[in-house]
């Protein structure tokens, strides 16, 4: 094989910075969750490294990436990625060769954190034994044909719809799951529960913020000029979505909030996701201020609403997705990106966006639903009212997060 060494080690490079995102979202939410339940929402962010890695090795890749030309899903032809050697090349005759194996670990890492996103909705009322069997059951049916539809060759991918790096096939995806988690599941008993360590939020956001570049940068999988727009595009539009986050909220409470910043820029994230390579610079701008202000009025509509989504995945993550794909088929720019939106004067690609990405919505609000009452037939979903009051780190796990006795 003629392997590229500089596109090898930015691919590596780019792996190793999205499975950083994993721990960075466990201590993201372990900050936001209540005292009683740190470790039991990071324990469920971990635990997806070990068995959706499994998963993926095994049957995961092949259903994504392998055959189904045009359909939903792919086939089992590399089963336990069996015809896949490990100096097969990935871009072959492209001058940026790599092997195979580390684009098969880079989609490996979006796998992992996908369905962790989704946690952070049910935080302390899910059962870990239903957990994983949600965790498993999700991505067989809802990730993996997003991802052939999508970026396997598949019928979305015919039809002519973009998404960077999961604007869809992550946060969208994620997002109206989790929405549907929180319906199924109902309130918690105790929703006043104030998160239990603001800095570690921060440390969380810092990680992710940090493993976003490899997550957008990376999707160009080559390393061109695009590669470089796509960082750049990231980082502006998580700026100027955690400064408009911070200056609506502050003008409503009176105070800034740091928290609000971090959101913002987590929204920001998420929301120029989809549309990191294929709009300028400018339009990043717009995006990460559309994003700071869409989903904190997302956010703000879910409170009033009564839905219990306790760290705001649906808000951040699915709005977020939602509304980059929609403002991917506006801004797009052919010269930039090679595809044309609607202020380069093409509305199908712009009406192609909207309607993928409300069935995509649609199909993960409704699946994640009844796949849950199915679960709940097999093993109790929600924690009982007990194990609830008492917290899911001692009554799940018989761990806690600190001991207190100690100095």
């Amino acid at each position: 094989m003629d392997l590229n060494t500089g596109s090898t080690t930015f691919m590596i490079l780019c792996t190793s910075l999205v499975m950083l995102m994993t721990p960075g979202l466990a201590f993201f939410y372990g900050g936001l969750a209540s005292k009683r339940n740190i470790l039991g929402i990071m324990v469920q962010t971990f635990v997806s490294l070990g068995i959706t890695t499994i998963l993926w090795v095994t049957i995961g890749y092949s259903l994504c990436f392998s055959g189904g030309e045009g359909g939903i899903i792919g086939n089992f032809d590399w089963v336990f990625l069996n015809g896949i050697n490990f100096n097969d090349a990935f871009n072959p005759g492209s001058g940026q060769e790599y092997p195979t194996y580390i684009f098969i670990a880079y989609q490996m890492m979006f796998a992992i954190i996908t369905p962790a996103l989704i946690t952070g909705a049910f935080v302390n009322r899910i059962t870990f034994k239903s957990y994983l069997l949600f965790l498993v059951v999700w991505q067989i049916f809802v990730y993996y044909p997003f991802v052939h539809m999508i970026w396997g060759g598949g019928i979305l991918a015919d039809w002519g719809v973009k998404d960077f790096a999961g604007g869809i096939v992550v946060h969208a995806t994620a997002g109206f799951a989790a929405l549907a988690s929180v319906i199924y599941v109902g309130k918690r008993r105790d929703t006043a529960s104030p998160p239990n360590s603001i800095p570690l939020v921060a440390i969380g956001t810092g990680l992710l913020w940090f493993g976003w570049y490899g997550f957008n940068a990376g999707s160009e999988l080559a390393v061109d000029e695009i590669t470089t727009l796509a960082f750049l595009n990231t980082d502006v539009a998580a700026s100027f979505a955690a400064i408009t986050w911070l200056v609506i909220e502050w003008s409503r409470e009176k105070k800034p909030k740091f928290v609000g910043l971090l959101t913002g820029a987590v929204a920001g994230l998420a929301t120029i996701t989809p549309a990191a390579g294929f709009v300028p610079l400018w339009a990043a701008m717009l995006i990460g201020i559309a994003a700071g202000a869409v989903c904190y009025l997302a956010v703000q509509l879910k409170n009033k609403l009564g839905w219990d989504d306790a760290l705001d995945v649906w808000g951040v993550h699915g709005i977020g997705g939602v509304l980059g794909t929609i403002l991917l088929g506006v801004f797009a720019v052919e010269a930039v990106g090679g595809t044309a939106g609607l202020i380069d004067g093409d509305s199908s690609f712009f009406v192609k966006q909207v309607i993928s990405v409300a069935a995509a919505a649609a199909y993960a609000f409704i699946f994640t639903y009844i796949m849950l009452m199915i679960i709940n037939l097999i093993t109790p979903v929600k924690v009982s009212d007990t194990d609830e009051d008492a917290g899911l780190d001692a009554s799940l796990h018989g761990e806690k997060a600190y001991d207190e006795g100690s100095l």
